[in-house]
């Protein structure tokens, strides 16, 4: 996944979770966050950041916030639309014989149908841009909707469907993902549930540019 354009800037602050102020050549901006997550540890005075200027109407800022790089280094993105637009460039080069995103299963809506011959599979993706000490975690804020993709996707399972959480890592050097139960103790609970009743969760390891976004080809 690409983006047309990128821009550099310099996190200021964020006022709310929706708008972040940005320093652009100079001048202070006030951008459009991608992400509603927390991200405290990633937002900080003076860090590095890059921006996207989408043009599309009817905007109230010119630019989205897709990336920063962290006090350790790292490049991570953060746009939250990320993880399903570069997992469905990942799942074209997989043999899918159909791939259909945006899928209704219960009362969810689920990020994936795909189908293989006679498999049926459904695959809900989260991404991920917590790092503790080289460990992945999700979420970084409470999510009752993550939880109950989970349950759904356990129901789908014991219905013959081949039930898939994935986890998309949007940083580099991160190949594992674990439920963070100190945010979030009813997702852990789902999440070890998934495990145990069959759902797959797959973890996949990211390549980060300021400007691109691309699932290495060996996930876990």
């Amino acid at each position: 996944m690409k983006y047309d354009n990128i821009t550099p800037g310099i996190f200021i602050d964020r006022p709310n979770r929706f708008i972040a102020h940005v320093e652009i050549d100079g001048l202070i901006e006030t951008v459009h966050v991608k992400n509603t997550g927390r991200c405290r540890e990633l937002l900080i005075p003076g860090c590095e950041v890059w921006l996207t200027a989408p043009a599309s109407s009817g905007r109230k800022t010119k630019y989205d916030l897709v990336a920063v790089r962290k006090e350790n280094g790292v490049l991570f993105n953060i746009d939250s639309q990320a993880p399903n637009k570069v997992v469905k460039e990942w799942l074209d080069g997989q043999g899918f014989d159909r791939i259909v995103p945006e899928y209704t299963y219960g009362n969810s809506r689920v990020d994936f149908f795909m189908a293989r011959g006679n498999e049926r599979y459904l695959m809900e993706v989260k991404g991920c841009t917590l790092e503790i000490a080289g460990i992945g975690y999700f979420p970084d804020a409470p999510t009752e909707r993550g939880t109950k993709h989970l349950y759904e996707l356990i129901k789908a399972h014991k219905a013959g469907f081949h039930s898939i959480a994935a986890f998309v890592i949007q940083m580099d050097g991160v190949t594992e993902v674990l439920p963070h139960g100190v945010t979030d103790p009813a997702f852990e609970t789902a999440f070890h549930e998934a495990e145990k009743a069959g759902v797959e969760i797959l973890m996949l390891p990211c390549h980060v540019e300021p400007d691109s976004l691309v699932i290495l080809s060996s996930p876990r």
